[in-house]
């Protein structure tokens, strides 16, 4: 592995990350209604959820899914539906009014890690860029790098992203718009579970 091969890991791992997803929607949704301290836990788990795909992918998930193509398939209706039932949840409580603070109605580290660990993208972005930008024999310590590169990249961006979207004149904006965005962001996360349930 060169430093050349990581750079064009870490590039290649920050566009994708910049393309709005469940974990982007959600994340950006609680920063705006519970602030920033709230929402860096929520972040945080979805950091550390989609690196483990990545620490997956370096096991050899790519390997079971060819093996066994069924483990895909299930992997993902099971993560559609949990996105399909998120999204409801979403547009479901949009009228209601803004929690506590400290109530974080599950914006927690585990919640945020649930969420990454059910959309199965990840992986199969994972198992691509590494196949395509790395040798196919990598040592332990390279995995180990490789891994601590991803973590570091995804618990960056939603801490930037965790900490933008709670500046106080974005969530005064939220609070104005609060019904609509929050209907907006359950229907794109209910839509991609969908996507993701019916795509071959």
């Amino acid at each position: 592995m060169t430093a050349d091969q990581l750079g064009l890991f870490v590039a290649t791992l920050s566009v994708a990350i910049l393309s709005p997803g469940p974990g982007v929607i959600a994340v950006s949704q609680g920063a705006f209604a519970l602030g920033r301290t709230r929402a860096l836990a929520y972040g945080w788990g979805l950091a550390i959820g989609a690196s483990v795909w990545c620490l997956f992918a370096l096991l050899g998930l790519t390997a079971l899914f060819r093996v066994a193509p069924w483990t895909l398939v299930l992997l993902k209706m099971l993560g559609g539906a949990y996105l399909i039932w998120i999204g409801a949840k979403m547009w479901r409580h949009a009228a209601d009014p803004l929690p506590e603070a400290s109530a974080g109605r599950g914006m927690g580290i585990w919640s945020g890690m649930a969420l990454n660990l059910s959309n199965p993208k990840p992986a199969l972005f994972y198992s691509a860029v590494l196949l395509s930008i790395f040798p196919a024999a990598l040592s332990p310590a390279d995995k180990g790098a490789i891994f601590a590169v991803a973590l570091s990249v995804e618990l960056f961006f939603y801490t930037a992203l965790a900490s933008l979207m709670a500046l106080p004149l974005l969530r005064r904006r939220y609070y104005a718009a609060k019904f609509w965005i929050d209907r907006g962001a359950g229907a794109a996360i209910a839509l991609l579970g969908l996507s993701l349930v019916l795509r071959p």
